[in-house]
């Protein structure tokens, strides 16, 4: 066997998850244990979207001061444009990251006058060289502050992440781990203008033993559409989407559902992220489509597929939404993956999620 092959096979991914049935924090937890773990000498890499986790910036704090390269790309601009400001204000002090902090708010790009086309880097990426190099992606967030937060408003607007529905999956393949470090720190370095980012130098595809990851903005087709094009007509696809409202998804979902692909979707509950119209449409082309409800409001903030042809599996996840915005302007990563771990992972979540919709 290939060396790589050998480290592949020691080394499986690692599948993580957060809901309602467990701890309080549960991500986040894992992150701060993560970041304890890395020696002097180690790197911490990150590209994240919220973060207002001020114990988490601390710990950040901690492992720069113990000699550790740590460096942290934040959106600057997200869509509460002031959540981010506690931890900024933190890190961006005298005894923060100093260098290692960078702040991103991407230029806007020209649109009508009715409309505000505004991208931001939505990237949910975390980087550790040590105890064993990993890079987890996926849908989380360190969003919250605490048991009892201080701003209630904020966490009603972006959802409790903490106790709600989420993802990070630790891909440990070396091709893989790799080229997302080298991601990270591309655009920890580089200017975000516009014309960098639909570069192909910022969008290059990353190929492991058995699992591709691709980068958004991108000027060619987008990875996951193309991938669900050629799905065969008898597959089964099951959707779990905390965001569908873009025409083209829509139109792509019904056009497998009518060529005989079963498809099911479990769907946030909220009416602005999934709406009606996109419900009602789905529904009478023949989906099995189904709403995630939890008695404390709670969100169900993940993303991926799963697919099934023949004998064949893939699950596809990362930070991307059936949206307009991660379509063509936000920076998000997805990933596609042969894996089975991470597929029977992902079923075994799909089950649980099954059982809390309507």
């Amino acid at each position: 066997m290939p060396l790589v092959s050998q480290i592949q096979a020691a080394l499986p991914p690692e599948v993580h998850f957060g809901s309602p049935d467990q701890p309080f924090g549960q991500l986040r937890d894992m992150l701060e244990q993560r970041v304890a773990a890395v020696p002097a000498g180690g790197s911490i890499d990150w590209v994240t979207y919220y973060f207002r986790d001020l114990r988490l910036a601390s710990a950040l704090i901690r492992a720069r001061k113990r000699g550790v390269y740590v460096r942290l790309t934040l959106e600057g601009r997200p869509r509460i444009p002031h959540a981010n400001h506690a931890v900024i204000a933190m890190l961006s002090g005298p005894d923060g990251l100093g260098e290692g902090l960078r702040i991103v708010t991407l230029p806007g790009v020209p649109s009508p006058a009715s409309k505000s086309w505004k991208p931001q880097l939505h990237e949910k990426l975390y980087c550790f060289s040590h105890p064993e190099p990993v890079a987890f992606i996926g849908s989380f967030n360190p969003s919250g502050d605490g048991v009892e937060d201080d701003h209630p408003a904020i966490i009603r607007e972006i959802g409790d992440q903490d106790r709600g529905y989420n993802a990070l999956i630790g891909l440990r393949d070396p091709l893989l781990v790799e080229g997302l470090m080298q991601h990270a720190r591309l655009l920890h370095q580089s200017p975000p203008g516009l014309f960098y980012r639909i570069s192909r130098h910022a969008s290059r595809d990353i190929h492991g033993m058995d699992t591709d990851i691709y980068f958004w903005p991108r000027i060619s087709a987008h990875p996951v559409i193309q991938f669900l094009h050629k799905v065969g007509n008898h597959a089964h696809i099951r959707i779990a989407a905390s965001h569908i409202r873009t025409q083209a998804a829509v139109d792509l979902m019904i056009r497998l559902a009518n060529r005989g692909v079963a498809l099911e979707i479990l769907a946030e509950s909220t009416f602005r992220r999934v709406t009606p119209e996109v419900e009602r449409r789905l529904i009478n082309a023949g989906v099995r489509f189904r709403r995630i409800r939890h008695t404390g409001s709670l969100p169900m903030h993940l993303k991926f597929v799963l697919v099934e042809e023949g004998q064949r599996i893939w699950s596809i996840f990362g930070s991307f939404n059936w949206t307009r915005p991660s379509f063509w302007l936000n920076h998000e990563i997805a990933a596609i993956s042969s894996n089975p771990v991470i597929f029977k992972s992902f079923a075994h979540c799909w089950d649980k999620l099954k059982n809390q919709s309507d």
